[in-house]
C-alpha cells in the first residue's frame, strides 16, 4: 500500500475513533451511572469513562494522517472531526465532546509538528501525551465539572498510546527501508 492510501486509510480509522468513542462511552463498561457514563477499569481501583481507548488511538492516528497526507489534511481532519464529535455526542456532552476534542488534538497537532523530524516515535508519544491530558482535563470539567476521573481518563488514553507505538516503530523502519 502506498503512502497516500496508507494516509486515508489512517484518516478512516481517525474518523471511526470519534463514533465509537461516544458509542463506547453510553453501553459498554463494568458500570454505567445513571444519566452518565459508562466505566472501565483502567488499573487496579482506577475507573474510566470506556470511551477513553478511542481518543487515545485517534491521537495516534492524527500523527499518522499527518506524516501520510500532511498538515492540511491534518488539520482538516481536526475540524471534521470536531463537528462529527459535535453530532454524534450526546446531548449534555456535545459541548465537552466537541470542545475537549477540537483542543486536544490541536495541542497534539502543535507538539507533532516540530518533533517530528526528530524523531516519528518520540514525536507521537510526546504529542500524544500532552492531546491526553488536554482533553482528559477538558472532556471532565466541561462534561461534569469534576476532575475525578482525571486519573483514570488519562491512564486510559495512555494504554491505547502504548499500545500503537509498536506500530508506529514499525511504519518508521518500514520508511527506512524504502528511502
Amino acid at each position: 500500500m502506498n503512502r497516500r492510501a496508507q494516509g486515508f486509510a489512517f484518516l478512516l480509522g481517525f474518523a471511526a475513533c470519534i463514533p465509537l468513542a461516544n458509542w463506547l462511552i453510553l453501553h459498554v463498561g463494568t458500570v454505567c451511572i445513571p444519566q452518565g457514563p459508562c466505566l472501565i477499569p483502567v488499573a487496579p481501583g482506577v475507573m474510566a469513562p470506556s470511551g477513553v481507548l478511542m481518543i487515545g488511538l485517534a491521537l495516534v492516528l492524527r500523527d499518522l494522517v499527518q506524516r501520510r497526507l500532511g498538515l492540511g489534511w491534518a488539520f482538516g481532519a481536526i475540524l471534521a472531526g470536531t463537528a462529527l464529535s459535535a453530532l454524534l455526542a450526546p446531548p449534555a456532552l456535545v459541548l465537552a465532546s466537541a470542545g475537549a476534542f477540537l483542543f486536544s488534538e490541536v495541542a497534539d497537532l502543535a507538539v507533532y509538528t516540530p518533533l517530528q523530524r526528530r524523531g516519528l516515535v518520540l514525536a507521537v508519544l510526546a504529542s500524544g501525551l500532552v492531546g491526553l491530558v488536554v482533553d482528559s482535563v477538558l472532556f471532565l470539567a466541561l462534561a461534569f465539572g469534576s476532575l475525578d476521573l482525571l486519573a483514570g481518563q488519562v491512564l486510559g488514553k495512555l494504554w491505547m498510546l502504548l499500545a500503537a507505538l509498536p506500530l508506529v516503530q514499525w511504519l518508521r523502519r518500514r520508511e527506512e527501508r524504502v528511502a
